[in-house]
């Protein structure tokens, strides 16, 4: 995990946070439970994408971050999830080749054209959804855009759950928000006051 004490201090401050999206553009997911055309991949990528707004009280990033204020802007992340394609991301298993380091995802993640709508913005990068060992790997980032830097990576296992591929794995969502809300957020509070 890779916090900048100095910056996610001045984060505390903000009122307001953008939202950018999920992230599959460098996602491997299990052949078993996703064998789709890229066009169905597709169509789940973005529904994913627009439950998180849709239903703001189930994925309640605000409460999470703890910001009265909350934007919204995927356009960035729609743009790179156009470019997933099934016989790219499809695997017949996991293996440790496919995870990303914290480096990797940071350089990533600054390598993006962030649009700059308020001083922070966040988006979680997935790494991949294994149906085989019913896991979602993904990674939250939380970044400055005018300077560039990313002032929170941490990577996250969530399990998914419910009925139905979209349903399933839009609960890896919400275990997500959960958790920030309930432990990771206040562990992050914590290692700024050592």
């Amino acid at each position: 995990m890779y916090l900048d004490v100095a910056l996610f201090e001045e984060f505390l401050n903000e009122k307001e946070i953008t939202w950018m999206g999920v992230d599959f553009s460098k996602a491997k997911l299990t052949r078993n439970g996703f064998d789709y055309p890229t066009d169905a991949l597709q169509y789940y990528i973005q529904e994913w994408n627009k439950l998180i707004i849709s239903d703001q009280k189930k994925y309640d990033i605000r409460m999470a971050f703890r910001k009265p204020m909350m934007q919204y802007d995927l356009s960035l992340i729609t743009q790179r999830n156009k470019t997933v394609k099934s016989h790219q991301i499809l695997v017949e298993y996991l293996a440790l080749k496919y995870q990303y380091s914290e480096e990797e995802i940071m350089a990533y993640a600054t390598s993006l054209d962030i649009p700059r709508h308020t001083r922070f913005t966040l988006m979680a990068v997935v790494e991949s959804l294994d149906q085989d060992s019913k896991t979602a790997s993904l990674w939250l980032v939380l970044s400055n855009p005018e300077s560039r830097k990313v002032v929170l990576c941490e990577k996250f296992l969530k399990s998914p759950a419910g009925f139905g591929i979209k349903n399933h794995w839009a609960r890896v969502f919400y275990n997500l928000f959960f958790d920030i809300q309930k432990n990771s957020f206040l562990r992050w509070m914590n290692l700024i006051k050592q």
